[in-house]
């Protein structure tokens, strides 16, 4: 939620900044599965002691209050994080306002007929009591690996029922008149065994009758299965053997094919039932018309022979593929197992059994196991196995489904699909992979919504109905509602409904609304249908349902001024949850797309990239985390760490890395601006100092401000967010922190309150109040405390919070390119030269005494003269030296980088590497000026890039070399006597400008100091003491011969 959150906040506070209304009206979801799984675990209850232990009204107050008992607790972490929305006028969804859109909407799809009734085979799930709709079933991990009994059951063909089948006599030939010929059909779930009605076969695949022995009971047998699965169950040495040899506990099991046929042909011969547990009442257990035809074998085209016998057992009940084919081939149906997920009575020992151990029952038996031994003792199994399989389970409940006949309303979605396709396309995606690809597949893939619930607390379907089926009418608002009730109560007599009448309808839920009696056309009573709607609908029709459209805000959804969206964040998940529901909504209903711009949102994985799990151990809780770091730095982590739509490896170490490196050098940087401009007295009311009149490295620090406000513009409107806090991040620690303050720290406390230094202050200025701007959407609580503070002096902006201020546009006259790359430049130079430092261990108080710059062009040491005293100043270096590109004074050295070049040259890398290590001087110089090179392969060319090739430059003696990309230089690293006197006297500097520090000295304190008089040390005091002076502030420097601890005042 907060990663989520956090992208929401931050889209709508940018947006906010730049001048668009944003409207930030909370919600909370009420309805649903999660809630009324909570109560029923709450009071100890299962869905079947609803209306017996505790009635339907206590049941559903006990949900209305568990949904508000953690609303303080949201509000807390919403207002903890940041997150600016409306909680004292939320929608709820539970409120009649909202119900009431709702059944406006579902009226509309009835009037379009997109609402519909019908017994199809949907998912069920037993823990939980209800169907669920295809896209509850595609939640992330509601498909898991789990290992299941299967088997290979055999069902016997029928010798009294076939003999008009001209196929049977072929088999009964081929088979010597055996009445042991059996079909091989393959299940995952035995326990549909007692319902199965029917074999399906692929009409185009062959089949092979094989002579063999039963593996459990070896008995002679003849067996009919796919041909191309012979080999999977028969190894072909054991067709050779002997049958007359055989006998019981052999591994090899002989074999023999006898024949074979097409799937067409087999079509119609009928078997015997394989589990007759109900044979002797099928007429009045079978719930079918009379006529119905099962134990026989049909054509289906889902049969593949990937895997099984090429044969499937087909129960019409338990599967969508079966009931269809079941229906066409009219072999009925036989519900065995009831909405509990237990066998219902009459079948056997299995009588009242679970088929899932649904009720966490340690002393659960697993009836497959119990299912599958009997078909060994009886010769009815071919094969029994352990198979590990995916299978669904229940998105809420974490219980295995079941494919169920339930009798469900449904929308039908697939009459919109080609409309739902084509605007899926408008939409704007990040990333785009997900709308094409995980979202676009399940468009291109769907089956109509099954609507249906029955459960208690949600949304009724406002359908009413007479007994007997004929007469039904849709509800579409509270005012439609109570007319019907009027008309019922005037038409059926004053008994009825008089308690609506009399009192109103205060509440839409169950079990009112169930009392509610209407009139038909034709003055029957209709009573309405028991089935709730989908929680997924509740979310589904929020942009509009929030509002109460259409009976209050019209205008606000007619005019597109809250609809469609024009952008939503949620996680990767729901491009099967709420994304889809959103769209086929906005497209049945309006003919429109319901959001513009989405950002779908990775997983937060731990450090490890394991998912977060309370088993794990491994959560990490979001108020401790706000607690301990902010919400700042929290949300500045979760933007900066990785694109919003890759998954994030969340680690607290990463929050303190920002908590120091972004925060800390953007808080310093606003302290030294803040102690020296009190010092000064420094308050913005002087006039501007115009652009151009400003020094350099002011003009530079300006001109990349300017081309950060146009990155950030354009990473945020382009909904890339990470690249936006990344930029203004670099710019805050590498340019003007470590380059731009460093750089005018002199400016700042030496010299008059003259141009210069209010240039420096004005633009120190312009820089912390723009960064503020810039990172507010993401950091929305210490960009506002350091805007209040730098406000609060300068009174430059006239209202109260940076959230109200404009979002920063760039001034293009003052992007100053070619000064942006020339400070470019010097900081590469400068990061050369003390890199070099660093390497030698001379530190940089340490004056030298000269670097050398070989050039490629008159262009590059024009443009670093101009800044070539800034470098010198910069790396504590007296002179420069340009050399030509051709010098012989720096050579350089090149080798192939073989994890790049190895996997595009292959067999040829040992050839180029040769050739690379031979390259001349020029060649490697035109490789790091142009960026790449061509070298010959023995005729073959080959472009070569910098990148795939790792140069390096020799030192020389007396000199050390650095190189990086197309920039090279070389340090004179000798100290000579005179250098190192100046040394000294910089240490001396050092040292004590960090004990005025540690005595709190003001800025401006002169001091006194005395030395002890060393004779290392001398010469280099007396040389610069008028230097060491006038950096310390000290009126005079004493030398003398003994000194003790302390310090007076």
């Amino acid at each position: 939620h907060v990663i989520s959150r956090t992208l929401k906040d931050m889209v709508c506070r940018y947006k906010t900044m730049k001048g668009f209304q944003v409207k930030r009206k909370g919600g909370w979801d009420t309805h649903g599965l999660p809630v009324e799984l909570g109560v029923e675990k709450e009071l100890g209850i299962t869905k079947e002691d609803i209306g017996k232990k505790i009635s339907v009204a206590e049941y559903n107050q006990k949900c209305r209050e568990a949904v508000l008992r953690y609303k303080d607790k949201w509000d807390e972490i919403t207002t903890k994080m940041g997150y600016w929305v409306d909680l004292k006028h939320p929608y709820v969804t539970f409120e009649n306002n909202y119900i009431e859109t709702l059944w406006w909407c579902l009226k509309r799809l009835y009037e379009k007929g997109y609402l519909y009734e019908s017994v199809s085979i949907q998912p069920y799930s037993p823990a939980a009591g209800t169907g669920l709709s295809s896209h509850e079933l595609n939640q992330p991990g509601t498909y898991k690996d789990v290992k299941d009994t299967s088997a290979v059951a055999l069902f016997k063909l029928s010798q009294q029922k076939n003999k008009a089948h001209k196929v049977f006599q072929k088999i009964n030939t081929a088979s010597d008149q055996s009445d042991a010929v059996f079909f091989m059909a393959w299940t995952t779930t035995p326990w549909t065994l007692p319902s199965n009605l029917g074999l399906t076969v692929g009409s185009n695949i062959e089949y092979s009758l094989i002579k063999t022995f039963n593996p459990y009971t070896a008995d002679h047998q003849y067996v009919i299965l796919a041909s191309a699965l012979v080999g999977k169950y028969f190894k072909d040495d054991a067709a050779a053997i002997d049958f007359e040899a055989f006998k019981a506990g052999d591994k090899l099991i002989p074999w023999k094919l006898m024949q074979t046929f097409t799937g067409e042909a087999l079509a119609g011969l009928y078997y015997d039932q394989l589990l007759p547990f109900v044979a002797n009442s099928i007429d009045s257990i079978l719930d079918i018309t009379p006529d119905a035809d099962p134990f026989k074998v049909v054509v289906g085209d889902f049969v593949t022979t990937e895997d099984g016998t090429g044969i499937v057992h087909t129960a019409p009940a338990f599967g969508a593929d079966d009931f269809k084919v079941g229906k066409k081939n009219n072999l009925g149906i036989l519900t065995l197992v009831d909405r509990e997920g237990k066998f219902v009575e009459g079948v056997g020992p299995y009588s009242n059994r679970f088929v899932k151990n649904y009720k966490n029952d340690e002393q659960y038996v697993d009836v497959n196991v119990d299912i599958c031994v009997q078909l060994k003792k009886e010769g009815k199994a071919f094969k029994v196995e352990k198979y590990e399989h995916n299978y669904p389970h229940c998105w809420r409940t974490d219980k295995p489904i079941l494919y169920y006949p339930l009798d469900a309303w449904f929308i039908k979605t697939t009459a919109c699909k080609d409309r739902m396709v084509a605007l899926n396309k408008t939409i704007n995606w990040k990333p785009k992979s997900t709308g094409d690809g995980r979202f676009g597949n399940w468009l291109e893939n769907m089956v109509d919504w099954n609507l249906s619930r029955s459960r208690y607390w949600g949304t009724p379907l406002p359908i009413w109905r007479t007994e007997d089926g004929a007469e039904e009418i849709c509800i579409g608002s509270i005012d439609e509602l109570k007319a019907q009730i009027q008309q019922a109560h005037d038409v059926l007599g004053s008994g009825i409904n008089e308690k609506f009448i009399k009192e109103g309808l205060n509440d839409l839920h169950k079990p009112y609304v169930d009392e509610i009696i209407l009139v038909s056309a034709s003055g029957k009573p209709m009573k309405r249908v028991p089935d709730l709607v989908d929680v997924w609908f509740d979310s589904g029709a929020m942009p509009y349902a929030q509002w109460h459209y259409p009976f209050e805000n019209k205008s606000l959804i007619e005019k597109g001024d809250a609809f469609p969206a024009d952008f939503i964040a949620e996680g990767v998940d729901q491009t099967r949850g709420w994304f889809y529901t959103l769209h086929a909504l906005g497209v049945l209903l309006f003919d429109k797309v319901a959001y513009k711009t989405v950002v779908s949102n990775g997983l937060v994985l731990d450090k490890n990239g394991n998912k977060m799990s309370k088993r794990l151990g491994n959560v990490v809780d979001p108020f401790q985390t706000i607690d301990t770091f902010g919400a700042d730095a929290t949300r500045w982590y979760l933007i900066t760490n990785a694109s919003p739509w890759d998954n994030l490896k969340f680690d607290l170490e990463g929050i303190k890395e920002v908590q120091r490196k972004f925060f800390g050098t953007l808080y310093n940087t606003y302290q030294f601006f803040a102690l020296y401009a009190n010092v000064d007295g420094f308050a913005y009311k002087e006039v501007d100092i115009p652009y151009h009149e400003r020094p350099e490295l002011d003009r530079w620090i300006l001109s990349s401000l300017q081309s950060l406000i146009k990155d950030v513009n354009k990473h945020l409107d382009d909904y890339e967010p990470t690249m936006a806090g990344r930029a203004i991040d670099a710019f805050v620690d590498e340019l003007l922190s470590n380059w731009y303050v460093r750089l005018s720290r002199r400016r700042f406390w030496k010299g008059d309150y003259g141009t210069d230094k209010i240039s420096a202050y004005q633009t120190l200025y312009q820089c912390m109040i723009t960064i503020v701007k810039l990172a507010a959407p993401i950091s929305p609580f210490f960009t506002d405390y350091l805007f209040r503070n730098l406000n609060e002096v300068s009174q430059k902006e006239k209202v109260a919070s940076v959230h109200h201020t404009d979002f920063p546009s760039a001034n293009e006259s003052w992007i100053d390119l070619k000064l942006e790359e020339r400070m470019h430049m010097a900081k590469e130079f400068s990061s050369l030269v003390l890199s070099i430092r660093k390497k030698v261990n001379i530190r940089v108080r340490q004056p030298l005494q000269k670097i050398l710059i070989p050039v490629s062009t008159s262009s590059m040491q024009s443009q670093l003269q101009q800044i070539e005293e800034l470098i010198l100043a910069e790396v504590n270096v007296k002179e420069v030296q340009y050399l030509p590109a051709d010098n012989d004074f720096i050579k350089k050295k090149i080798k192939p980088n073989f994890v790049i070049l190895g996997k595009k040259l292959g067999g040829k890398m040992k050839l180029a590497s040769n050739v690379i290590a031979s390259m001349q001087q020029e060649a490697i110089r035109k490789l790091e000026v142009e960026g790449n090179v061509e070298i010959d392969l023995e005729g073959e060319k080959y472009v070569l890039h910098r990148d795939e090739v790792d140069i390096q430059s020799e030192d020389v003696e007396g000199w050390m070399v650095a190189s990086r990309n197309a920039f090279t230089v070389a340090l004179d690293v000798q100290v000579t006597p005179s250098l190192e006197q100046e040394g000294h006297a910089r240490e001396l500097i050092n040292r004590i400008q960090k004990i005025r520090k540690d005595i709190d000295l003001q800025l401006t304190d002169r001091i006194l100091v005395t030395v002890q008089s060393l004779p290392e040390f001398d010469n280099s005091f007396t040389r610069f003491n008028d230097y060491i002076c006038a950096e310390i502030l000290a009126d005079k420097i004493v030398m003398e011969a003994d000194l003790k601890d302390g310090f007076d005042t």
